[in-house]
């Protein structure tokens, strides 16, 4: 019996002392810089879900849930307490106090570049009250405010791993994640380990996670189905009744939060100044000819939405009266008639260097052919397309957004004058007023009709940018791949997140 025991206790050590598997995620895109105050690609957030934890967080059911802080309360309309978790450390072993909140917050609003500058630009102040908690003020009622927080602009970086390495310091971002960053290589990988000091660290069950670029999503299907990757994190609509037939994938979908478009170049330089970014008439030319539903029903077998808006139609912000108009190519023909320009047109159109995002190209090319239209198509690597589109060399941009909780994450950085992520760089003062409106009202019936004036002027008469279609989230993984948090936003989150 005494042996019999001892052997137990043996092999009970040895399962033990089993050391955690490591976890390949395959990535649509390669992503951008990993600084959460200039980054913008989605595939980065997948990064970043494993290497920033941020204020808070949201679940399945859109909540949302604390992370890094432990609980908020309103003062008044314009005044925030947080209060922060204790004995949270970064990866570099500093505490994670209200100094560094202080800090990456007044980092995000005003570093030079900052894509996060638009979404807590109502920001005031920031105080510290004690190491736990701090108080944050803005300058007017902000509805949005919190729900910004839920992603890189409520991510805490190390004040002194940032000071030190400056504007470099998404090449070895050092955060309070679960996972610290070890190494990338440009189109090819990024690696990150488990970080043992983590402050959830129970409910972490990897090792390592190698995230792989993988633009071509047949590839990226193969590898799944050889196991040469455990996750892909969205895969072609084309490739759903593959998977499923697959007893050793899974499968799992849900309606994302934001939506495909294509972003004009309104004022952005020199590619501004043409007929296509002088004039409405040429734009909604150009829109007429799309069909939104043959393009969904060729490139995506029918799963998406399509819409003429930013908003997804499960939120209650969404406005039913702003939907796609039917094609009219004869419509299409009389408008570039009265603006007064020869046929055919010329537009080039820059397109994310992938399978899908191409085809979408060609069948939008064939289509506005028809109504005078020359579209030249020009594939770019992701990450180099988004630079060029900030610098204003383009003309028409083929760009996805992966949506926000709160509508405002999906609108007002895009459009509103001088917003950071307005690569078109469109501008209309009723359009702003109408904005900044709308962010500080908190009656869900209220700010959806300030968004309905909103989007008759900005998408309907200007034509600032064409909403084609909300997409789904359609991450697909192995079935050795169990505790996957299906949140609407699509994200990779490895809490809980175990491979057996």
């Amino acid at each position: 019996m005494i042996r019999l025991a001892l052997a137990l206790m043996m092999l009970a050590g040895a399962a033990a002392a089993q050391p955690l598997p490591n976890l390949r995620i395959g990535l649509r895109e390669d992503p951008d810089i990993l600084d959460p105050s200039l980054a913008r690609t989605y595939v980065g957030r997948i990064v970043f879900a494993a290497l920033c934890d941020k204020l808070f967080d949201i679940n399945e059911k859109l909540e949302i849930v604390p992370q890094l802080a432990t609980a908020h309360a309103w003062e008044d309309p314009k005044t925030l307490l947080v209060t922060l978790r204790t004995g949270v450390r970064f990866h570099d072993g500093e505490a994670m106090d209200a100094e560094a909140v202080k800090y990456s917050l007044l980092r995000h609003l005003n570093m030079q570049g900052s894509f996060r500058r638009g979404e807590i630009n109502s920001m005031e102040s920031v105080e510290v009250v004690d190491a736990t908690h701090v108080r944050i003020r803005l300058k007017e009622p902000f509805a949005p405010f919190l729900s910004q927080l839920t992603d890189r602009a409520g991510m805490i970086v190390s004040p002194k791993a940032a000071e030190a390495a400056g504007n470099q310091f998404g090449n070895r971002p050092v955060c309070a994640g679960p996972f610290r960053f070890v190494e990338r290589v440009a189109q090819d990988r990024i690696v990150v380990e488990r970080f043992p000091d983590y402050w959830d660290a129970a409910r972490i069950h990897l090792n390592r996670i190698t995230y792989l670029p993988i633009p071509d999503s047949t590839v990226r299907l193969a590898n799944l189905q050889s196991g040469a990757i455990e996750i892909s994190e969205t895969v072609s609509p084309s490739d759903v009744a593959a998977i499923r037939r697959n007893s050793r994938l899974r499968l799992v979908l849900s309606d994302e939060l934001g939506y495909q478009s294509i972003t004009l170049n309104i004022g952005n330089g020199p590619r501004a100044n043409t007929p296509f970014g002088r004039d409405p008439r040429v734009r909604q030319a150009f829109e007429l000819a799309i069909d939104r539903d043959a393009l969904n029903q060729v490139v995506y077998e029918g799963m998406y939405s399509p819409t003429r808006q930013a908003v997804p139609p499960a939120s209650p912000y969404h406005v039913p009266g702003i939907r796609p108009e039917p094609r009219n190519v004869e419509r299409a023909k009389a408008l570039l008639r009265e603006a007064g320009v020869r046929t055919p047109l010329p537009v080039e159109m820059t397109v994310p260097n992938n399978p899908d995002l191409r085809q979408v190209a060609e069948v939008i090319q064939a289509m506005v052919a028809e109504a005078g239209f020359e579209l030249k198509i020009n594939a770019m690597e992701f990450a180099s397309s988004l630079q060029a589109a900030s610098r204003g060399e383009f003309e028409t941009y083929l760009l996805g957004w992966s949506g926000r909780t709160d509508p405002d994450g999906n609108i007002w950085t895009f459009i509103h004058t001088g917003a950071p992520q307005n690569d078109g760089r469109y501008s209309n003062p009723e359009v702003d007023a109408l904005l900044n409106q709308q962010r500080q009202v908190n009656g869900v019936a209220e700010r959806r009709a300030l968004l309905e004036r909103m989007w008759r002027i900005a998408v309907v008469q200007d034509v600032s940018r064409i909403y084609l279609w909300h997409r789904k989230n359609t991450p697909a993984m192995s079935a050795r791949v169990q505790g996957f948090a299906a949140v609407p936003d699509g994200l990779v989150r490895v809490q809980g997140l175990r491979l057996q």
